[in-house]
């Protein structure tokens, strides 16, 4: 066997077990899904009936669906809020402070804490007769803002982003500092030359450097947005009613609660083409501002 042949045959021994997982694990399930998602399947029986676009217009019949899409879009626009917060704190980390690797640390510590730990310690917090934050508030005559903070059908969803806010902003503190320090220091030390003060710099210098770094963020945004799944579900579970319900609980619920498999796998389907959507989106408008690298 010659040189050429055997370089070729290590490749593709190599590379077949990842293929091969890469097959079974994404590709045949995805396969799979868009095939129950045109049938009736209830998860139990072992046959089927084709139903053809019948789940996908019953999707869209759904009220309860597009309540659930707005409380996911809810969840969405307020972290995209708190994105200049998040890139301020980034530059305040990234200035040579005193203790600078210590709080750098507890920004990212929330990421890394159980979810299941994270929403039980917030339900105690929001507990309405004995929580911590009523309580506070009732300590320091704020009476009138204590609130019913997961039973509330108009506050429960800010209740559950601000415990989502507390959770993943640190990941994008995070991220958005490993970008500051991939901006060389000339540049900064140039424009002091030419008298630019810390806002121009902020804005000619590091917001364009931290381009790819932001709009990897608003991926993770909508993703995660559209995804959210464990705080609701474990906090709530969509309650009261369905007022904090969210897509993927929803599909879950469709599925577990209900089911109605080929219903649910309709609605996987539909996020991941709402995902895949809204990226392509989202790149094109960074290319045609110049805030993204073709």
């Amino acid at each position: 066997m010659s040189y050429s042949m055997q370089k070729k045959v290590i490749i593709v021994s190599f590379l077949a077990l990842p293929i091969a997982l890469l097959l079974l694990f994404l590709l045949y399930p995805t396969a799979k899904l868009l095939q129950l998602s045109f049938t009736d399947w209830n998860g139990i029986s072992r046959t089927f009936e084709y139903v053809g676009l019948d789940n996908y217009a019953d999707a869209f019949r759904m009220p309860e669906l597009w309540k659930s899409l707005y409380n996911n879009w809810l969840y969405f626009l307020i972290h995209a809020l708190f994105i200049p917060l998040e890139i301020m704190v980034a530059v305040f980390l990234n200035a040579k402070l005193r203790a600078n690797p210590f709080f750098r640390s507890i920004v990212f510590l929330p990421y890394v804490i159980n979810g299941v730990a994270v929403a039980y310690v917030f339900s105690y917090l929001y507990n309405p007769i004995n929580g911590p934050i009523n309580l506070f508030l009732q300590s320091i005559g704020l009476e009138s803002w204590i609130q019913r903070w997961l039973s509330d059908p108009g506050v429960v969803n800010y209740s559950l982003i601000a415990v989502s806010l507390w959770r993943f902003c640190g990941l994008h503190v995070i991220l958005f500092l490993a970008g500051l320090q991939a901006i060389p220091q000339d540049l900064y030390e140039a424009s002091k030359i030419d008298g630019a003060g810390p806002m121009r710099q902020l804005w000619y210098i590091t917001i364009p450097g931290m381009s790819l770094v932001i709009e990897i963020v608003l991926f993770l945004n909508v993703r995660g947005a559209l995804q959210v799944f464990d705080i609701p579900f474990l906090i709530t579970q969509g309650g009261p009613g369905n007022a904090s319900s969210t897509f993927t609980l929803f599909t879950v619920d469709t599925a577990f609660k209900f089911n109605n498999y080929g219903l649910a796998s309709t609605m996987a389907i539909l996020l991941m083409i709402m995902i895949i959507v809204f990226s392509y989106i989202q790149k094109k408008l960074f290319q045609a501002t110049g805030g993204g690298r073709s």
